[in-house]
């Protein structure tokens, strides 16, 4: 009898495909699989042709593009010189993960499975849409499709002889064991986040521990929003970007959010624990030390302040010595349960530490080592550089709108990164934080004739800025900017910058400020009063249009 292997690749954004995968990773577990779930990039795709059973798990971002973490992947998939039978043994379903409001509605997964079918691959079904714009979400597409394929698969690997699915009220195993080191082991040195010599260019597995400069309000107290411009020294880490470039910031959480996450679930922050995993087959968590505090664990990986997914539900159940809670905990778990998730979770955007604090029983019965299967891990925050490498050398700038909003949760919402941010202050210290550089979509005219529109209204105009700076340096003159914003004396970012340019000549100015007057104005009146230059930009000299929002 064949071995009974499979393989789950998932290429995620955002944590949904990769939440999604690990689900398909259970249940092959509870049907006796042998089972690896991996990042498509994390892969050697050379094995491909090795494999005899996968499932591709992936979302789509942007305009049709594959993420980040599948790039590799996609480029390796789609080269000319791959034999066309060479994936003919391959037994594959591919489940995508999409957005029907974008044009490009899962044209990734669509692809793919295209390309695989090209290869010589067999589909065991249909490609799934999952969407997002369902009223329950991916699930409902999701749900019945992986019913539909534990049918196709069983059939072609049926269970061992004597061995039964494992019921759904049977736990199982975490993916790491945690174990306590003595209370009195020496601690690691106290900076675990120091910055290292850095071996290569900084990326998300080796960050640059970079020291902020400044972080200032640009907005007026007065101003409802709360806007920054936040400056990093990069001096020696051999990154490098230009105008459109994105960089990518590690935050953390609260330490008041931290100290109350421990009380809950009575954990010591100071305790030290190694892990170790619980198969063979699974790495460990790349991002933390061995051995590693409660407390670093905590503030620098476990995402407690995102909106927690189903499967953190049906995992808490398992946990729940309270009859009450654990029933909510199944519904909330349940296909049935999901128009309840979604008002209880996703309207009111309710964090997992809030979550917790709903489910008391069950919460300081959490067995620390399924923290990890528990809680997805914080994920990278990324940011349009406001400078150019030629304005400021060896300095990244970027533009932070502090999120917060109301729902219907008495305490007012906060994004982690921004709100982390903007606490920080470099005239009190040292302030470090994690960064790493990324390409961005935007590419500027190489030609130094070609004149640029941009429209930037709002932290928008971030991309501009640099684009603006870089372009000056060249000593280029066809910039043109309509930017806009509610009033020009509370949020007019970089007002001094942008008028000493216009004086100068290199800069050519449109503000559209939407509340200073009776009747509001939008950038797009603004373009339509000019549209005689903006038409002889286009038609006369080719001017290429950028717009950021």
């Amino acid at each position: 009898m064949e071995e009974r292997k499979l393989l789950v690749l998932f290429g995620s954004q955002t944590g949904t495909a990769q939440d999604t995968a690990e689900r398909i990773g259970r249940e092959a577990k509870r049907r006796h699989f042998q089972c690896r779930v991996e990042a498509l990039d994390s892969y050697d795709v050379a094995n491909l042709i090795n494999e005899l059973l996968v499932v591709f798990v992936c979302a789509t971002t942007g305009q049709g593009d594959p993420p980040d973490n599948m790039k590799m992947f996609w480029r390796f998939l789609f080269r000319k010189n791959l034999p066309p039978g060479s994936l003919c043994q391959l037994d594959y379903a591919v489940l995508g993960l999409g957005d029907s409001s974008y044009p490009k509605f899962n044209f990734v997964a669509k692809k793919l499975h295209k390309r695989v079918l090209q290869l010589g691959g067999n589909p065991l079904l249909p490609v799934a849409l999952g969407d997002d714009q369902h009223d329950l979400g991916p699930d409902a597409v999701v749900d019945p499709w992986l019913l539909a394929l534990w049918d196709k698969i069983l059939a072609l690997y049926p269970l061992p002889a004597g061995l039964e699915i494992i019921s759904p009220d049977v736990r199982l195993p975490p993916k790491y064991t945690l174990h306590y080191l003595a209370e009195d082991s020496p601690h690691p040195d106290g900076g675990l986040l120091q910055p290292t010599a850095p071996r290569a260019v900084p990326s998300e597995l080796h960050p640059f521990s970079a020291r902020m400069v400044s972080n200032q309000r640009v907005t007026a107290e007065s101003h409802f929003q709360d806007v920054r411009l936040i400056e990093f020294d990069v001096t020696g880490s051999g990154i490098t970007f230009s105008a459109g470039d994105v960089v990518m910031i590690q935050p953390q959480n609260c330490s008041e959010d931290v100290q109350q996450f421990c009380q809950l679930l009575r954990l010591d922050p100071n305790r030290l624990f190694v892990l170790k995993p619980t198969e063979p087959s699974t790495s460990l968590p790349a991002l933390l030390p061995q051995p590693c505090t409660i407390r670093h664990l905590v503030t620098h990986y476990l995402d407690i302040s995102c909106v927690p997914r189903r499967s953190f539900f049906e995992l808490l159940s398992y946990f729940s010595t309270n009859e009450l809670e654990r029933e909510k905990l199944q519904e909330f778990s349940s296909a049935q349960g999901q128009e309840e998730l979604y008002s209880y979770c996703n309207r009111p955007r309710r964090t997992t530490l809030e979550t917790l604090w709903d489910f008391p029983h069950t919460t300081c019965a959490i067995p620390p080592e399924y923290l990890l299967d528990l809680i997805p891990r914080i994920r990278p925050r990324a940011f349009s550089i406001a400078s150019s490498m030629l304005a400021h050398p060896d300095r990244i700038q970027i533009l932070v709108a502090v999120v917060r909003y109301k729902t219907r949760l008495s305490k007012p919402r906060r994004g982690l990164c921004s709100t982390w941010l903007a606490s920080l202050n470099p005239e009190q210290g040292d302030v470090r934080v994690p960064l790493w550089v990324k390409k961005g979509g935007m590419k500027f005219p190489a030609d130094p004739d070609t004149p640029v529109i941009m429209i930037g209204p709002g932290t928008g105009v971030a991309p501009f800025r640099a684009a603006i700076q870089e372009r000056v340096a060249q000593g280029r003159r066809g910039n043109c900017l309509f930017f806009g914003c509610r009033q020009k004396s509370k949020d007019f970012y970089c007002q001094a910058e942008w008028e000493e340019l216009v004086m100068k000549g290199f800069l050519t100015l449109f503000t559209a400020f939407s509340r200073d007057q009776e009747e509001k104005v939008y950038v797009q009146h603004r373009i339509q009063e000019n549209h005689r230059l903006v038409w002889e930009l286009l038609s006369g000299r080719s001017a290429h249009v950028y717009l950021a929002g």
